[in-house]
């Protein structure tokens, strides 16, 4: 199946070049979003682009955690620091390589769905929306994060003729290649479109300006940030932005003892070999090497 483009980190030094340390603020402000929009309990959840895992100590509260990015070297570091058993020794962590328009699991599987700092590398967002929207269980959660066009340095460079596209352009801007921003509208637009009703918004980043990151504390921009996150509500003037819904209820569950989805043909008959998976209907191959279950192409 043809796909759009994917943004791939392969090889990247994304933990130790780009959020360590000068991302501190970021990735507190966006931890203390995930905390109050995710249900702090389940059954099963998965992240997709969850890269090295930066979230993934906020997950404790379910059962069983999927990191699904298509990074080998991103899901290999999030292992290596991970590891894969929970509590007793039972299976926590699933690692996952796949792209976000082949999604390789059952629909209505998930009780929770998370997204963050991933989309904005979409060229078809509403194609991964829909994707998403399919895996989530009966009343399930998206939690989703966006890079916003209408945010406040955006409108100023606007008005000063600095940039020359919009902020209020609902349309999505491309400004540099796989890299894109979203109108707030546009997003709510496209999740009720595929099913998801939008239940909380929290607006986050309000201080993203290197002045303030390299003379105010961290600590204090991050409760600062933590206050006005729930204006999001009213108004979404930030770079980023957290959006919570929720699949209906009356949506079929994930048929009884399937998980994985052949991403070749769609079924969901895929026989475990130890160092494959393998698709009784098409004959689709998908390596398992190294604890990583690889779903990027499939070999017949």
């Amino acid at each position: 199946m043809t796909v759009p483009p994917i943004c791939d980190y392969e090889g990247s030094r994304y933990r130790t070049e780009f959020w360590v340390p000068e991302r501190a603020y970021e990735d507190r402000a966006e931890r203390a979003a995930l905390r109050a929009l995710l249900p702090p309990t389940g059954r099963l959840l998965v992240e997709i682009g969850a890269g090295f895992g930066r979230l993934a100590d906020l997950y404790g509260g379910y059962e069983r955690v999927v990191l699904l990015d298509y990074a080998r070297s991103q899901l290999q570091d999030a292992r290596e620091r991970l590891g894969e058993a929970g509590p007793g020794g039972r299976p926590r962590y699933t690692y996952v390589l796949g792209d976000f328009y082949r999604l390789p699991f059952a629909p209505g599987l998930f009780d929770a769905v998370v997204m963050v700092r991933t989309l904005h590398h979409a060229a078809d967002a509403p194609a991964v929306l829909r994707n998403i929207s399919g895996i989530l269980a009966p009343g399930g959660v998206f939690v989703l994060e966006f890079a916003s066009k209408r945010h406040l340095k955006a409108i100023f460079r606007y008005v000063l003729r600095r940039q020359s596209w919009s902020p209020f352009d609902p349309q999505p801007v491309e400004f540099v290649p796989l890299n894109y921003d979203f109108h707030p509208a546009w997003i709510r637009r496209h999740l009720e479109e595929c099913g998801l009703r939008v239940t909380r918004i929290r607006t986050v980043s309000h201080f993203r300006v290197g002045f303030l990151k390299r003379t105010v504390p961290t600590g204090l921009l991050v409760f600062l940030d933590r206050l006005l996150q729930p204006t999001g509500a009213l108004w979404q003037l930030t770079p980023s932005v957290f959006v919570r819904a929720a699949a209906p209820a009356d949506r079929p569950p994930a048929p009884p003892g399937s998980f994985f989805r052949c991403t070749a043909c769609g079924s969901l008959l895929l026989v475990d070999e130890g160092d494959r998976l393998i698709c009784t209907d098409c004959g689709t191959a998908f390596p398992f090497q190294d604890g990583l279950y690889d779903f990027r192409g499939g070999e017949r």
